[in-house]
């Protein structure tokens, strides 16, 4: 039971690191977007790439 909690909470921490990209890209896009539109491409990379993170650990640990 332990083990299932274990991946629970790692699945929250990747899905909260994936949040808080997203966060980064509202921000931009509600504040500063033709200021600081050059950091798109970059965050949306690392969004992706942490979004696919969550999501094959979700799918590897059957959660």
């Amino acid at each position: 039971m332990s083990e299932a909690i274990d991946h629970k909470k790692e699945l929250a921490r990747l899905k909260r690191l994936a949040s808080e990209v997203a966060s980064k890209v509202h921000d931009i896009v509600e504040d500063t977007l033709w200021v600081d539109y050059v950091k798109m491409p970059e965050l949306a990379e690392e969004l992706y790439t942490a979004v696919k993170a969550a999501n094959d650990y979700k799918a590897e640990h059957s959660l």
